[in-house]
């Protein structure tokens, strides 16, 4: 904790929601992190949202409740909120979302404290993601890689299996060399007590929580919180790549529920609004988490983020996802009409994207095939979709037998590729060889996307389609 100047100002000019706003202050810095004091001698923190020439604003992250204009005290403590932990102080452990223990453990310690909201990174000095990370999941795996460095979103809608995911995401994540040092840090803003269990007891059970540190900040706690919980997070998750050199996944659930945070705390302020009421610098606040990401060149360790967030409305175009998705490398898209079919994970691949994912798959790091697959994949998926809605305007009875194969392959690849249970794990290599199997119940004229050499290495010849007999081509 930075220490203070001594100076204690009694009083405040006005309370407005979670803000306090102090007249008079002199030497007190942006971001800088203050003690509020309540007449009943109860000390709350707080950090300096703005300051111009004698006035502070200054945001309590615990709330306002009980402060008086007339007999509270802050008290400004001369540098920004600092953090920090060594692995042995957080893997294995749950901590609120202050970075408080909320595991009865003691308060984690370090020989160095990182300032929460970071350093910015040298764009010279960052080394291009290439590295392919497994999660076990077949429609991210083999459609929409994760690669080590990268940020890739997840964008889900309110009552999608986004935490049951992210859950899997969690326990199955690892590189594919094995050997490296690999950990997960998991920051939860705004859950449900039910929800924040259910992470508890699935890492658990599974025997992956002591590789995971967990940040949460329930839905009952203060709104405040939400805005440090995932700089906390990041902050640790910097010390454990940049300086004790593990690969780590910063998993941040939900972002929505950040963002409301910073609306609310905006328009406390009285920042004029911009799209559906949010700030003007939305795009900056959320610019200044995702780009924590990365690896830096000469460091052992890195950083991956998976940021998800759950539309209003179903509204990709709203400006959480829309100004997430310019900033991140791409979006994991969860679909209500999968989800109602009965699919998990119900992962929309068409809009989904990765745009780093042919720098870390193929030859290398995965499978040579790699990369042809996904794009024959995705082909006869998206015209499967256009032979659908044709479908219900003509009838599935009045298609040509070559667009019912795509009925069947769609069926098929959201059924078989997609749908996997929450406990199954797929290695790579699985999750591409299904894909040449339901492939390959097109004749070879339909696979444009894949060369003859990989079609017969890994294809998968279909016998007649009536008693669906299949014999690999080539072994």
């Amino acid at each position: 904790m930075p220490g203070g100047s001594g100076v204690e100002y009694l009083g405040l000019a006005q309370v407005h929601g979670p803000l306090v706003f102090v007249t008079g202050v002199r030497d007190v810095g942006f971001q800088e992190l203050a003690e509020v004091v309540t007449p009943a001698g109860e000390t709350r923190l707080g950090r300096v949202l703005s300051v111009s020439e004698d006035l502070a604003v200054v945001e309590v992250f615990a709330g306002t409740v009980g402060l008086s204009t007339a007999r509270s005290k802050v008290r400004f403590l001369g540098g920004p909120f600092e953090y920090g932990a060594a692995a042995e102080e957080v893997l294995g452990r749950i901590f609120d979302g202050m970075g408080r223990p909320l595991d009865d453990g003691p308060p984690p310690m370090a020989a160095s404290r990182r300032d929460i909201n970071g350093l910015p990174i040298n764009p010279v000095a960052r080394a291009y993601p290439q590295d392919f990370i497994q999660t076990g999941v077949s429609a991210i795996d083999g459609m929409n890689a994760l690669v080590r460095g990268q940020k890739l979103p997840i964008f889900s809608g309110s009552g999608l299996p986004h935490a049951q995911l992210t859950a899997q995401i969690v326990r199955q994540a690892t590189l594919l060399e094995g050997q490296e040092k690999f950990a997960i840090v998991l920051a939860a803003m705004g859950i449900k007590h039910e929800e924040a269990q259910f992470f508890q007891r699935e890492l658990e059970q599974s025997g992956s929580l002591k590789n995971v540190a967990m940040f949460l900040n329930l839905a009952d706690d203060p709104s405040i919180e939400r805005l440090i919980t995932p700089r906390i997070a990041l902050t640790v998750a910097e010390q454990l790549a940049f300086d004790e050199n593990l690969h780590i996944l910063v998993v941040l659930t939900d972002m929505t529920n950040y963002c409301e945070a910073l609306r609310e705390v905006a328009t406390s302020k009285g920042d004029v609004p911009s799209r559906k009421g949010y700030p003007g610098y939305l795009y900056s606040d959320l610019a200044s988490i995702y780009e924590r990401a990365g690896k830096i060149t000469g460091a052992d360790g890195s950083i991956t983020q998976i940021p998800i967030l759950t539309m209003p409305d179903d509204d990709i175009t709203h400006p959480i996802p829309d100004l997430t998705g310019y900033i991140t490398e791409g979006q994991i898209v969860l679909d209500r009409g999968l989800f109602q079919k009965g699919i998990y994970p119900p992962i929309n691949v068409l809009p989904s994207l990765s745009r780093l994912m042919s720098d870390g798959i193929g030859t290398g790091h995965t499978r040579e095939d790699h990369q042809n697959l996904s794009s024959q994949l995705y082909a006869l998926y998206a015209k499967a979709k256009r032979v659908e809605r044709l479908a219900s305007i003509i009838g599935e009875e009045d298609l040509a037998a070559h667009d019912r194969l795509f009925l069947k392959f769609s069926n098929e690849l959201e059924a078989r590729f997609i749908r996997q249970a929450p406990n199954e794990n797929r290695t790579v290599m699985q999750t591409l060889d299904l894909g040449w199997e339901l492939a390959t119940i097109f004749p070879e004229r339909d696979l444009t996307r894949v060369t003859p050499q990989e079609l017969k290495k890994y294809g998968v010849k279909k016998g007649p389609m009536e008693n669906g007999t299949a014999a690999p081509v080539h072994q």
